[in-house]
């Protein structure tokens, strides 16, 4: 039979330096699969890309439509399922055709865009992911001076900057490594330097944020655990209540969040273990499946994005006033 040789997803990445003797996209091989496999596999592309897209727009939809939603946690999720969104939209579908056929079936046009998006939006998730550890540690740890300080209109500003900042990231990224010259794409004199300098800024800090904060939650949420019980135990007045109420409220978000978390790294640290190591080329494809898998997440942990969805899709967000409804 025909040996079919693995797709080389990983070659333009920044941090692949170790593959600079390859500089063109490659030429198909010829197809090995039965017709019945093909088409088993382009069912599977389009369902990933359906429930990526569409389950991230029911998000961007409930958040932007529902002014009960409208809160600074909120604007970050918001974001996430932006960036998720448009991973749906200009990675998956090109990334997973190129894993069936091995080989670039696009233009070049496209594949500067394939290329662009995919550094920008993974970068993109990440510093979102980053941004809602800081954010839930700082609504559990210091409550007060939180609802004080983090208000609707500065999440949006920070969250804008960020998206600002990592597009012109990576616009100087990909020219400095050579990506927009030419027909062929070729690794730019200053790789190895932009490779290591790209791992520092775009994964280890805000995985290390990830992980530096996420434990500082976990022990903020056991010190309320352990608040609840006993407030719990010595009074049962109305006060109190409302303040157990609070407390579990916050330790459940931080819970889904930490669940989000987890399975963002669970994603993204194989892909960046094969980029120092080069081991395992499709775990690749893991980091962009993150996007399709968060949705599901929010329809298993949140209620309020199964009520929204409930109503988006029997499209009750048609009907006057429906911004108000009460969804929490």
């Amino acid at each position: 039979g025909v040996h079919r040789k693995l797709p080389e997803f990983l070659f333009f990445h920044p941090m692949n330096f170790n593959n600079t003797e390859h500089c063109l996209w490659g030429s198909c091989p010829e197809r090995s699969l039965s017709t019945g496999i093909y088409m088993l596999l382009y069912l599977c592309v389009a369902a990933v890309v359906l429930l990526t897209i569409c389950g991230n727009l029911l998000i961007i939809i409930s958040i932007c439509h529902f002014k009960q939603l409208h809160t600074p946690t909120n604007m970050l999720i918001l974001s996430l399922a932006v960036s998720d969104c448009l991973v749906g939209v200009f990675v998956i579908p090109a990334a997973l055709i190129w894993m069936i056929e091995s080989c670039w079936l696009f233009s070049t046009l496209y594949r500067i865009c394939f290329t662009f998006m995919s550094y920008f939006l993974t970068t993109m998730s990440i510093f979102n992911v980053a941004l809602i550890a800081v954010d839930r540690y700082l609504a559990l740890s210091k409550p007060f001076l939180y609802n004080k300080a983090v208000s609707l209109s500065t999440m949006c500003t920070v969250v804008l900057s960020v998206w600002i900042l990592l597009l012109l990231y990576n616009i100087v990224l990909q020219y400095y490594n050579g990506s927009f010259e030419g027909l062929v794409m070729c690794l730019g004199n200053n790789f190895f330097i932009w490779s290591m300098v790209d791992l520092v800024l775009t994964f280890v800090l805000p995985c290390a944020v990830i992980i530096i904060f996420y434990v500082l939650v976990f022990f903020i949420a056991k010190k309320h655990a352990s608040a609840i019980r006993e407030l719990n135990s010595h009074t049962r007045n109305q006060t109190s209540k409302n303040m157990s109420d609070s407390m579990k409220s916050e330790r459940k978000a931080a819970k889904v969040l930490g669940i989000l978390v987890s399975v963002f790294l669970a994603c993204l640290l194989p892909y960046f273990i094969y980029t120092v190591l080069e081991i395992l080329q499709k775990f690749m494809m893991l980091v962009f499946l993150n996007s399709a898998i968060n949705p599901v997440i929010y329809a298993l942990f949140y209620p309020w994005f199964r009520r929204s969805v409930k109503l988006i899709l029997t499209l009750q967000i048609l009907c006057t006033d429906s911004t108000f409804i009460h969804i929490l």
